[in-house]
């Protein structure tokens, strides 16, 4: 059996982790010292659409590594702490494992690339989860096919692990060139994410209004120029599942969205490697997205509110 590092043990880490290991030697590794110790005690527990019960041994930190040897790393971390993560995995990465990111966001593959010498593996995944507790993570959506292929690699390298992930029950392609894929989901994410977060994640809110959808389809169509302008054919709509719901061939998902949850529990956000990022973009090769740079300020401004109300109000913090 091969052996995998899961780098972020959280909702998406967590379920593939569970599911990886019924197939390989799967190891987590997480900062959330109570979920590492909860794994350890009681098993990675997977409710929901999944009902696994996973003992695999789990981390706090890279240096309890040791001399370990990894085929694989898959990086689970949310965009924000990838830096941090990579700078730690440098002397643990003997053998040059295959590194695979799947994260929302841009930016992380090349902080990856930066930061690992070996083949390093970008993809795309539509799978839904959330962290209930420590230990425990509830699987809410089965996403459509999952897609990998090398940001830096051949693609026959990374065959396996694709076989692996769909043997594992997350059916999933090989490619020679993933972003197409990666930009649907990416573009979904800078329309669906922020509006869930403004709009307290209420599913009917969502998906239901056609005054929402109306923003959802500008916010993507504003994503597509950013596209356009970079070279990448963006494969099939973005919102290929809001129009599924919509049209009633989806149930209506009860999953909140991850930005909502963070921002009701307090937790850093992803609208820099989203929103942020497109903005950023967009001001470099000179597309207006007005749309996107209104979400990405109103999310800072909903983000920094809902700190000071946590905190009990006083100054505002610069």
């Amino acid at each position: 059996m091969v052996n995998i590092l899961v780098a972020g043990c959280g909702a998406i880490g967590g379920l593939y982790a569970a599911h990886l290991a019924r197939h390989a030697r799967v190891s987590a590794l997480d900062i959330n010292a109570g979920h590492v110790a909860a794994i350890n005690r009681d098993g990675l527990r997977i409710s929901g659409l999944s009902d696994i019960v996973a003992r695999i041994p789990a981390l706090t930190s890279p240096t309890e590594l040791g001399n370990r040897i990894f085929d694989a790393v898959i990086v689970a971390v949310k965009s924000m702490d990838t830096a941090a993560l990579i700078e730690g995995l440098k002397a643990h990465l003997a053998g040059r494992p295959l590194v695979l990111t799947q994260q929302n966001g841009q930016g992380n593959v090349q902080t990856i690339l930066d930061g690992v010498g070996g083949d390093v593996a970008q993809g795309m995944t539509m799978e839904a989860a959330e962290l209930l507790a420590p230990g425990t993570v509830r699987h809410n959506g089965h996403g459509a096919l999952s897609v990998i292929g090398p940001a830096r690699g051949e693609v026959g390298r990374m065959q396996w692990l694709g076989d692996l992930l769909n043997t594992a029950g997350f059916p999933t392609r090989v490619v020679a060139d993933p972003r197409g894929a990666m930009w649907n989901k990416y573009l979904f994410n800078c329309a669906i994410n922020p509006v869930s977060a403004l709009l307290r994640g209420i599913p009917e809110a969502k998906y239901a209004s056609d005054d929402v959808y109306v923003v959802l389809r500008a916010l993507v169509d504003e994503g597509l120029a950013v596209a356009r302008a970079l070279g990448i054919a963006v494969e099939g709509d973005p919102l290929h599942l809001v129009e599924d719901i919509r049209a009633g061939r989806r149930p209506m998902p009860r999953h909140p969205g991850s930005m909502a949850i963070d921002i009701e529990r307090g937790t850093p956000v992803e609208i820099e490697a989203l929103n942020g990022y497109l903005v950023r973009r967009a001001g470099e090769l000179g597309v207006p997205v007005p749309l996107q740079r209104a979400m990405y300020r109103l999310v800072k401004g909903l983000e920094l509110g809902m700190n000071v109300r946590r905190s009990g109000g006083g100054a505002i913090p610069r």
